[in-house]
């Protein structure tokens, strides 16, 4: 059964989603951000295609939507943190927040349900593509890759993305250290899934190839038998050293649910069951044993060595609500 939107809904009113939440009330003080509003315009079209009657999925994919182009800057950046008075608090926001918006309003280009959500989110898409050029983070990169395959979009700019890809995973990659940078952080798992999808997109099978190695790689790292165990923020994983066990965040399971899934389109053995190794983490199956969701599809903010973090904020909620629906959807 797919996922409750009750407590993203709770979190969303009329201008964006709360950031964060003081267990599941959400604490206004943080306001808003692109980050979370990118995610929210996902999760709220792809919840569309699971129940099509649901009055919150349409509200949350207006409103995120309607966020995103009021954050767009003339030069096709992005604001990026909103005060709960709706002011803007930044110039432009950091990469990977542009790099968000770029993948939802690619997601929303093709998938929106209403047509005129899909051409405005075109023509913000298109405005926004050539400011990858400027991005220096990988992450960022992996995001609008995202964007371009849910898009469908083969040209130079989707080549010029691969290529910044490959050329990373050349630079860092070697004896038995298969990744694109020299530690594994946040979010890893987008690095090979966007080379895939790209791959795919293009129809590189030398790029297909590297990208499953890279995951096979971060496979090794973060599954430990049949439990998933991510890197963890405190500390993360530099090439040669060990990999921190806590501060797991619901954004790398999420991820790696999303890649696994890819590697089994693109006919990778056991990868479907990789998949959802991932998914179990959020239902218990993680090292300490306790589930992070709850019924309205609410989700702690992380594994810590000392127990649940029980703050529900939209970050990790949304993570929770992608991994499940790109599961249904499989």
């Amino acid at each position: 059964m797919f996922p409750s939107l009750a407590h993203l809904a709770s979190l969303t009113d009329d201008v964006g989603t709360i950031q964060h939440a003081f267990g599941t009330l959400p604490n206004r003080a943080t306001g808003y951000c692109t980050d979370d509003l990118a995610r929210s315009s996902i999760v709220a079209i792809q919840h569309q295609s699971l129940d099509s009657s649901s009055a919150d999925a349409e509200r949350i994919a207006h409103t995120a939507l309607a966020f995103l182009l009021h954050a767009q800057l003339p030069d096709g950046r992005f604001h990026n943190f909103m005060s709960y008075g709706r002011e803007w608090l930044d110039d432009v926001g950091t990469e990977d927040s542009c790099g968000r918006a770029i993948w939802a309003l690619g997601h929303a280009s093709a998938h929106a349900r209403r047509e005129d959500w899909r051409d405005r989110s075109a023509a913000a898409f298109e405005r926004a593509l050539p400011t990858i050029e400027a991005f220096t983070h990988l992450r960022p990169l992996a995001y609008t890759a995202l964007g371009l395959s849910a898009a469908g979009a083969r040209g130079a700019v989707a080549a010029a993305v691969l290529g910044r890809l490959r050329s990373a995973f050349a630079a860092n990659s070697g004896g038995d250290w298969h990744w694109y940078e020299s530690r594994m952080t946040y979010d890893n798992a987008r690095l090979p899934q966007a080379e895939l999808l790209l791959a795919d997109l293009l129809g590189d099978a030398e790029a297909r190839d590297e990208a499953l190695l890279a995951l096979a790689f971060y496979r090794s790292q973060n599954l430990e038998g049949a439990l998933f165990s991510p890197v963890g923020n405190r500390g993360w994983l530099s090439r040669g050293g060990e990999k921190a066990r806590f501060d797991q965040q619901p954004l790398e399971a999420a991820a790696a649910v999303d890649a696994f899934l890819a590697a089994d389109r693109a006919g990778l053995r056991g990868a479907r069951a990789d998949a959802e190794r991932a998914l179990q983490w959020f239902y218990g199956q993680n090292v300490l044993g306790i589930p992070l969701v709850d019924e309205r599809g609410g989700c702690s903010d992380g594994v810590d060595a000392d127990g649940l973090n029980a703050n529900r904020g939209a970050e990790s909620t949304l993570a929770y609500l992608m991994a499940a629906q790109a599961w249904e959807l499989s």
